[in-house]
């Protein structure tokens, strides 16, 4: 059901979903699974195909600069690590894409919920000793041989 037609009712939604992504994503580093899929497939009634493209689309133009340069300003972006995540992710988007192409769209919609379930219960129930150790030793060093 990729739109032919867009009346500014969703217009607006559509501008909201993307205002509340970019601002969770500058805030918290997420935006495109955890925030623009769902409210495509249950806002505007895409596919769950749909909804995941529509949202890698939105990772090929520099949809998130300006939070970049914020978090690069306070030092806080590691270009080594971001290289070596986007070699991994190009690979990992293919082959994951080719998979997700493959699956029927409940199916989809199964392992996407999954694993956000796994994702919230880790970090409600199995961080907290890791966010205490850092914590109690203070901002921690991280380092890359």
């Amino acid at each position: 059901m990729i739109l032919k037609k867009i009346n500014m009712q969703l217009l607006i939604i559509i501008l909201i979903v993307g205002f509340i992504a970019g601002m969770l994503s500058g805030l918290i580093g997420i935006g495109g699974g955890l925030v623009i899929v769902p409210a495509l497939v249950y806002l505007i009634g895409f596919s769950q195909h749909e909804a995941q493209g529509t949202s890698l689309g939105l990772l090929l133009l520099p949809a998130g600069i300006l939070a970049v340069i914020q978090y690069y300003k306070q030092g806080d972006i590691d270009f080594r690590i971001v290289a070596m995540l986007a070699v991994g992710f190009l690979a990992g988007g293919y082959f994951g894409s080719k998979l997700a192409l493959s699956l029927q769209q409940d199916t989809l919609k199964k392992v996407f919920a999954i694993l956000l379930i796994i994702i919230a219960v880790k970090m409600l129930f199995f961080d907290k000793k890791i966010a205490q150790k850092a914590s109690s030793t203070g901002k921690e060093n991280k380092t890359i041989s």
